[in-house]
């Protein structure tokens, strides 16, 4: 287990999987802003796509209980990418899910989710139980009470999955700021200041 502590994100090895950010769930979070999810999501599925990082998304009972996926994410994802719509409460059980992170051929999967102590947790937990070095943006996920919230990433840790936020995973799969995606990754994550010094220094010859 000490190894995916150890071993960097890399373009190489690393696939994201988003799970459940859907209308009606969104309408439930409670640990952190409606507006500061989306921009979360949004900036780690936009940097994840820069990246060529493989992206798997599913959501669950979209047509009945929870709703499509929120218009922001959608609209930043390829046209032909196919949103797997499942019933299972696993993510991870539901075939088409796992055979989709399977033939990504990553052996590294990101996971964000609505709500981070199911969605988000078991998919990661289960992942981890399958070989996967598995990590969790935590600040793209979201859930219903702050005690939810604790207990998910209390469970996360005892299971060996490790949480972080979605900025720092993808500055770690970025890797180098002379790659020639680092200004736009870092558009991407919404932090313009990266790149702010770079072009003052460009502008004054230093």
């Amino acid at each position: 287990m000490q190894e995916r502590f150890l071993t960097p994100l890399t373009t190489d090895n690393a696939a994201l999987l988003l799970v459940d950010h859907q209308i009606a769930l969104f309408t439930g979070v409670r640990d952190i802003t409606v507006d500061e999810l989306k921009h979360n999501v949004v900036g780690l599925a936009k940097a994840a796509l820069r990246l060529e990082l493989p992206v798997v998304v599913t959501t669950t009972a979209a047509d009945s209980m929870w709703g499509p996926l929120i218009p922001e994410l959608r609209a930043v994802l390829p046209a032909g990418l196919d949103v797997i719509d499942r019933s299972s409460v696993n993510a991870w059980e539901d075939e088409r899910v796992r055979a989709a992170v399977e033939a990504t051929g990553r052996n590294k999967v990101i996971v964000a989710g609505i709500s981070l102590e199911v969605c988000a947790a078991f998919a990661a937990i289960s992942a981890t139980a399958a070989g996967y070095d598995a990590y969790v943006a935590v600040d793209a996920c979201g859930t219903f009470s702050q005690a939810k919230r604790e207990a998910g990433l209390l469970r996360l840790q005892q299971a060996g999955v490790i949480p972080s936020d979605y900025a720092t995973l993808m500055v770690e799969v970025l890797a180098d700021n002379a790659h020639p995606k680092a200004g736009d990754v870092y558009g991407d994550l919404d932090m313009p200041f990266a790149t702010l010094v770079g072009q003052l220094s460009a502008a004054y010859g230093r």
